[in-house]
């Protein structure tokens, strides 16, 4: 993100765990959200509401959100994939 000039607004340190709940918020308020889990990217259009299957996709094997998360307006990207970012952000 730094190459590209996009600061991030809020920094949440990872030791911060966020977990199903805070998934489960993130996703509502979200009008698509993108999970990526290594080369798989799967993508979400909660219409105001968190599915339990986007809501496991959001959290990792230890029950926290997977990061990075990032939102930028009403889209949410949970988890890391290249080609993800640079088609959300750039």
């Amino acid at each position: 993100m730094d190459a590209n000039g996009i600061e991030p607004a809020e920094n949440v340190p990872a030791s911060k765990k966020l977990g199903k709940a805070d998934a489960a918020r993130m996703a509502r308020e979200a009008s698509k959200v993108i999970v990526a889990k290594g080369k798989k990217v799967t993508e979400f259009k909660p219409g105001g509401k968190a599915s339990a299957d986007l809501v496991a996709a959001m959290l990792g094997p230890t029950g926290n959100l997977r990061a990075p998360t990032a939102r930028a307006g009403k889209l949410l990207l949970v988890g890391y994939n290249e080609d993800a970012y640079s088609n959300a952000l750039l």
